[in-house]
C-alpha cells in the first residue's frame, strides 16, 4: 500500500543523519536529533513544508550524538544518547540543560529510544544491554537519576547479536509499555507496577528490523526501516495480541527510523542509513516527510 504525501520538511546539513522525532501537540513543533554530532532541530507541523531551525547546536553539554526524543507535558525534552550510555534533558523554552544522566558504565550499550508514562517517569531502551533504565520526574522540572528499572535476563526477552529492544510506547491508560526487539521481529507488553514482560501474541507475524514506534489508541505502528514501510496492528484491549495489517509506504521514504502523529498525518523520519552503511553518501536534503495515514 502506498501512503498519499502531503508535504517535507528539510533538515539543514550534509551529514545529519537523522532519526528520533517527537511532537508537541500545544505548539505544534516537532523535534528531530542528528545521529552524527547530536544536533536537535526544530520544525512545525501547521506548515507543509519549510525548513527546520537549528534547536541545539552539535556538541553542546558533550552531545555528541541524539537518537531517540520525547517531549512530556511539562516541556521537557528527554534525549536518548546512543552509545554514549548517557540522557540529556532539556526544557523546551529555555534550551537550557536541566539534567545529565549517565548510566552505569559498560562496553555494550546504546541507549536507543524513549517514552514517559502516566507516572511522569520516562524510559529507555538499551539496544546492546538487556536492562530498561528508568529517570523519574516531579511536576516541579526536577529530574532524577537514570536507574536501571527492569534487568530483562531472566524474562522472555532474550537478547541476541544485533540490535535488541529499540521503540518504546507508553499506552495511554498508563499501566503498560509496549516495545519491539529489532533482531527478532518480536513486540512486548510489560507491566509498569508488576513489571511483568509478555510477548505480544501476533500470530505468528514477526516485526523483524522494527524501529520507531507511535501507540495510537489501539493501533500500534512500527516503522521497519530496511523495507521502508510502516506496519499498523490493531491491538487487542488488553494489549496481549494483536492482527499485523497492510504496511504502507511512500515514495518520499528514504530509510525511515520513527513516526510521530500530527492530526491525520505522519511525521516520517528519513535516516539514510542506509546510504551511510554503503559509502555512497546521502542524497540531499534530509527530509522529514509529512504523509497521510491511510
Amino acid at each position: 500500500m502506498t501512503a498519499a504525501s502531503v508535504g517535507r520538511y528539510v533538515l539543514p546539513g550534509e551529514t545529519v543523519y537523522p532519526e528520533g522525532i517527537a511532537y508537541v501537540p500545544r505548539t505544534g513543533d516537532f523535534f528531530v536529533s542528528s545521529t552524527t554530532d547530536g544536533t536537535i532541530f526544530r520544525g512545525n507541523a501547521g506548515l507543509d513544508e519549510g525548513d527546520a531551525e537549528v534547536f541545539l547546536e552539535p556538541g553542546s553539554d558533550r552531545r555528541e550524538t541524539a537518537v531517540g526524543l520525547k517531549v512530556d507535558e511539562e516541556g521537557r525534552l528527554f534525549i536518548a544518547s546512543g552509545d554514549t550510555g548517557r540522557i540529556l534533558v532539556y526544557d523546551v523554552e529555555t534550551r537550557e540543560l536541566i539534567r545529565a544522566l549517565d548510566t552505569p558504565s559498560s562496553e555494550m550499550t546504546f541507549i536507543n529510544d524513549v517514552t514517559v508514562a502516566l507516572d511522569g517517569s520516562a524510559y529507555f531502551t538499551d539496544s546492546m544491554r538487556p536492562t530498561l533504565f528508568r529517570a523519574p520526574t516531579a511536576p516541579d522540572g526536577g529530574v532524577g537519576e537514570a536507574e536501571p528499572w527492569l534487568e530483562l535476563e531472566g524474562t522472555p526477552i532474550e537478547y541476541e547479536e544485533g540490535f535488541n529492544l529499540n521503540g518504546i510506547a507508553a499506552t495511554g491508560e498508563g499501566r503498560c509499555l509496549l516495545t519491539v526487539q529489532s533482531n527478532t521481529g518480536n513486540l512486548y507488553r510489560i507491566d509498569i507496577e508488576s513489571r511483568e514482560v509478555k510477548q505480544i501474541d501476533l500470530g505468528g507475524e514477526a516485526l523483524t528490523g522494527g524501529d520507531g514506534i507511535l501507540l495510537d489508541g489501539q493501533t500500534l505502528y512500527v516503522v521497519r526501516g530496511g523495507e521502508s514501510v510502516i506496519v499498523p496492528i490493531k491491538l487487542a484491549e488488553d494489549f496481549a495480541s494483536g492482527e499485523v495489517g497492510e504496511g504502507f509506504s511512500d515514495p518520499s521514504f528514504a530509510r525511515p527510523t520513527t513516526i510521530a502523529k500530527f492530526g491525520d498525518r505522519l511525521l516520517v523520519v528519513n535516516s539514510q542509513f542506509d546510504r551511510r552503511e554503503s559509502g555512497e553518501g546521502p542524497e540531499l536534503p534530509f527530509t522529514v516527510s509529512a504523509i497521510e495515514v491511510p
